[in-house]
């Protein structure tokens, strides 16, 4: 069987006050149209990534709306998900290819995992390439199914991206955060542009009281009469951590008691990460004033609020993004951002708002001694990117569009699978249409 996610029970009346009213009042609207829809949600894990938290707080604020929605998890070995983490990596660009036997694992993968989806839904919302396979295995009577694409693909390995395009063409729409990252030769006609959101009122991003939020960092050895900035974000090659480790011993010349935290969540689907994790424990070994937490030492939801609350500036240095909702997260807060100009980023932090986009180790550093020797201008591209985010980066807005989406693909005609099995789909050409 797929794993059934457990979530609470919330409701979008909570919002009022937080996200724009014109957002809410449209949402309930539109909502009310779908009415009993059946809507799935399907991707690799239920920790550990932006999907995960925003599912968990799309599919319950769903069903308050009057939607019968779901969310479930395909299983995997750890086999699996080493071939899905290098489909992740060529899908943004990474060198390599997979092999006969790694390719025959992933189909397998589907194979296992498509019979436990014999129940009816009028929406099936696949997420990234874990599952991607399975739609083509499954009976279909009807239903549409969307392909959401979190990662940047916009200049994908083309071996990798050979490989998994004949499974795309089942779908009855694909969504991307950017329009740029629709990868060549793209084989499903609808494709709709979606930004990703935060929950403003998840543990991870509601209001702590002050006094709490320093109780939290002090107690796991944080000290707060020293500067601090902080990076959130899976230890993974394209969130730079080393990159950030040498900007932050460059700004350390200039402000010598600087303090430097690295806070990660490891993920099911995320073996590579390990890796990654030691790499950085034995760059930042020596250096006291470098904090390294994850989630398995008892560094959740919590402690990331409290420290992208207190933090003097966040950092997201990505080399590739899809989105970066740890962006937002900071903005929430009224915390300046010094972050990689890549992918989703500048979407969110325009010129004079939130804070300052660099491009390399160097413009990093700068940035950040500029932002920690000028608070004032901090405080203001804090704010700024606070506002940014309530009106175009909460959940109800993400919510509004994807419903939105539904609307359109339940009054269209379902697609048609040209073969009931993957070997058929391999063996067509994928259209470049679009609509």
């Amino acid at each position: 069987m797929l794993d059934v996610v457990d979530i609470g029970d919330r409701s979008i009346d909570a919002y009022r006050g937080v996200a724009p009213d014109e957002q809410l009042d449209e949402l309930v609207r539109v909502a009310r149209q779908l009415r009993g829809a059946r809507i799935l949600h399907l991707n690799a894990t239920s920790y550990g990534g932006g999907v995960s938290e925003i599912l968990r707080a799309c599919v319950p604020l769903l069903k308050d709306l009057g939607l019968r929605a779901e969310w479930k998890i395909i299983r995997g070995d750890d086999a699996f998900f080493q071939i899905t983490k290098r489909l992740h990596n060529g899908l943004q660009g990474a060198p390599g290819e997979l092999s006969e036997s790694e390719k025959a694992l992933y189909l397998g993968n589907a194979q296992l995992n498509a019979p436990h989806l014999a129940e009816d839904y009028d929406f099936v919302i696949v997420h990234d390439p874990q599952p991607a396979a399975i739609p083509g295995l499954v009976h279909r009577d009807g239903s549409r199914w969307v392909w959401r694409c979190h990662i940047d693909t916009s200049h994908p390995n083309p071996a990798i991206w050979d490989f998994l395009t004949p499974y795309l063409r089942v779908y009855d729409a694909a969504v991307f955060t950017l329009e740029s990252f629709i990868p060549p030769r793209f084989p499903i006609r609808r494709i709709a542009i979606l930004p990703p959101a935060i929950d403003p009122l998840s543990p991870k991003n509601l209001a702590l009281p002050p006094k709490l939020a320093r109780h939290i960092l002090e107690w796991i050895g944080v000290r707060l009469d020293r500067p601090l900035v902080t990076q959130v974000s899976r230890f993974d090659k394209w969130k730079d951590p080393l990159g950030v480790v040498a900007a932050y011993r460059l700004v350390r010349q200039r402000i010598p008691n600087l303090q430097l935290a690295l806070v990660s969540s490891m993920a099911l689907d995320d073996p590579e990460a390990w890796d990654i994790y030691e790499t950085v424990r034995a760059e930042t070994a020596q250096d006291r004033l470098i904090h390294v937490f994850t989630n398995l030492v008892g560094v959740g939801n919590v402690e990331v609020n409290a420290f992208q609350s207190l933090s003097d500036v966040v950092i997201q240095k990505s080399l590739r993004e899809g989105f970066g909702l740890v962006v937002s997260e900071a903005l929430w807060k009224g915390t300046p951002v010094v972050a990689g100009r890549v992918g989703g980023i500048p979407m969110q932090m325009p010129p004079g708002t939130g804070g300052i986009l660099v491009d390399s180790v160097e413009e990093c550093a700068d940035a950040l001694l500029h932002l920690l020797r000028h608070p004032q201008v901090a405080h203001t591209l804090g704010q700024s990117g606070r506002e940014r985010v309530r009106q175009h980066f909460l959940m109800p807005r993400l919510l509004l569009d994807e419903l939105r989406l539904l609307e359109t693909l339940a009054t269209s005609q379902p697609h048609a699978p040209a073969g009931s099995g993957l070997e058929e789909h391999l063996m067509e050409e994928p259209s470049a249409v679009r609509e």
